[in-house]
């Protein structure tokens, strides 16, 4: 069991000096325990995260700053500075920045799960991943990608 210590994460700073790069993304993490884990993330103009589906967390999204594009269950939506995304378990859900600048927000899930682990066995793939791989280190660590909607 991660027990969660009392103190605060610095705005610029994150567990352990720790700053991932998702494919493109820059994901820093704010907080670990069993229960929960949080992480800030700015989405470059551009990127994105395929449909996909936790069947064990509830993932949550503060957004900061610019616009996000989801496709939430088959049905597009957008969310601004402000608005909190609620994504539950189990439910198909991709992200998308589609504007020409930077989005920055606030994720968190629950429980933490493997995500903490899958953010490090993905780090630094690099854009010209086999997405093969990318699905199946991602299933390993409880996170289901959906076929794109040409190969369903």
């Amino acid at each position: 069991m991660i027990q969660m210590t009392p103190g605060i994460t610095r705005a610029k700073e994150g567990m352990d000096g720790i700053r991932w790069n998702i494919l493109g993304q820059i994901y820093i993490p704010k907080q670990l325990s069993t229960h929960s884990f949080s992480w800030h993330a700015t989405f470059p103009a551009g990127t994105f995260v395929p449909p996909h589906i936790h069947p064990r967390q509830d993932e949550f999204i503060y957004m900061l700053e610019g616009k996000l594009d989801f496709l939430l269950e088959g049905d597009e939506a957008a969310a601004e500075p402000g608005d909190l995304v609620r994504l539950p378990m189990g439910r198909p859900h991709g992200i998308f920045n589609k504007t020409d600048r930077d989005v920055r927000c606030l994720f968190w899930v629950s429980p933490s799960g493997r995500l903490y682990d899958l953010f490090w066995a993905i780090h630094d793939m690099g854009p010209d991943v086999d997405p093969a791989d990318l699905v199946a280190v991602s299933a390993k660590h409880e996170v289901d990608f959906l076929p794109p909607p040409d190969a369903e």
